[in-house]
């Protein structure tokens, strides 16, 4: 059972937010097993919900579940009426934020925190963080147990059900049947996405293009679509909790949203179900990327937005973020004996910033080590870590 390491203060309501088989119901169900639970995937509950949202709501009590709230983002509405008049709790999960966000906004804004779950972190399954990534260092034997588990973790990725599984065939069937379902007809039903063959296009073109810029024309050419209908599927994979976005950082915080994005997947079992072929140097860095995003939006990592970097020459950094005053800029590379070419971007970069900058590269090896203000990291640093 994954105990999740979400934090849930008792006293809010909530609208938790994450791609679907995340874990989302049965983590609420097992913290909160006597409280009431309504699911909208019931379309007994849907129709209802349509007909009569107060009714419903009233129906539920003072405390209860509301799942896949997306499917009908104006009982928010009602949701907040029981909130403001009746001293209601409610938590509410929703897989897509298309209109969604937008609706609770409007509806629940003060009254109702938004939080997200995303699939597990690495070595979740085995109890509560251990370390800081960042800041601390994993033990010898804590690496070992990393690296005994780093294949499998970076190809069938951190799905709560794949995890379960014990065969690696049994992992690759479940993420299969999410690509059938989940990642494609359940989207298009929920997004109004009617061409499955151009949503597959994308999906692949996406896996293959993993660490390039985003180009939307490119992606239109590739699938055999419209440019505006390449962007509404993008951003349905986006609003449905699939792919995140690196925006290109500028030294003026005005200007870093200029620069193309990067799009990479929250988890690494989605390329695995695409059979894209993606390299080793992708997969490596969708999952640091995917460890990291999941980090942040579990308020670990106390940061907004992360960046990737690309000077006027070319030099590129995979992942720059700001926390406490402070710059970090991270290096992914798939290698054991890093060559002092892997250090040279990170060491170009602090020359314009006027804050103190921490620097990492993030390498296959095992060893902590520091050269010309670089901090090498094993990539085993991330399990278990916060």
């Amino acid at each position: 059972m994954f105990e999740r390491w979400l934090e849930l203060p008792s006293y809010r309501s909530y609208l938790i937010v994450g791609p679907r088989r995340s874990g989302k119901t049965t983590l609420l169900k097992h913290r909160y097993p006597e409280w009431p639970y309504a699911t909208l995937d019931d379309l007994d509950y849907l129709d209802w919900a349509k007909r009569d949202a107060k009714g419903l709501i009233t129906h539920l009590g003072k405390k209860a579940i509301i799942d896949e709230i997306q499917r009908l983002p104006m009982l928010t509405v009602a949701v907040k009426y029981a909130v403001d008049n009746e001293k209601a709790r409610f938590i509410m999960t929703g897989s897509s934020t298309l209109g969604l966000l937008d609706a609770a906004a409007d509806s629940l804004a003060g009254r109702i925190d938004i939080v997200s779950l995303p699939t597990a972190c690495w070595g979740e399954e085995l109890g509560d963080p251990t370390h800081s990534i960042l800041h601390d260092q994993a033990t010898p034997p804590q690496i070992k147990e990393a690296n005994r588990n780093f294949a499998g973790a970076m190809t069938y990725g951190q799905f709560p059900e794949v995890l379960l599984q014990e065969k690696d065939g049994d992992k690759h069937e479940v993420i299969v049947n999410y690509r059938n379902t989940y990642f494609t007809r359940d989207l298009m039903q929920l997004s109004n996405i009617e061409n499955l063959d151009g949503l597959l296009a994308v999906l692949q073109h996406l896996a293959r293009s993993l660490g390039s810029h985003l180009e939307v024309s490119n992606f239109a050419r590739e699938a055999g679509i419209s440019h505006p209908t390449t962007k509404k599927y993008l951003n349905a994979l986006h609003q449905a909790q699939l792919t995140f976005k690196l925006y290109g950082y500028q030294f003026g915080p005005a200007k870093r949203y200029i620069k193309a994005v990067k799009t990479y997947f929250v988890d690494n079992g989605i390329i695995l179900s695409l059979n894209t072929g993606a390299s080793a140097g992708q997969l490596l860095e969708n999952f640091v990327l995917a460890e990291f995003e999941k980090r942040r939006k579990l308020g670990m990592i106390r940061t907004d937005q992360f960046y990737y970097y690309k000077s006027a020459g070319g030099r590129e950094i995979d992942l720059v973020f700001e926390e406490d005053n402070t710059v970090y800029a991270i290096e992914i590379k798939s290698t054991r004996r890093p060559a002092p070419r892997d250090l040279h971007n990170l060491a170009q970069f602090s020359d314009r910033l006027n804050r103190p900058v921490r620097r990492y590269l993030i390498y296959q090896g095992e060893e902590y080590r520091t050269i010309d203000n670089v901090h090498l990291l094993p990539v085993a640093a991330l399990f278990r870590g916060k």
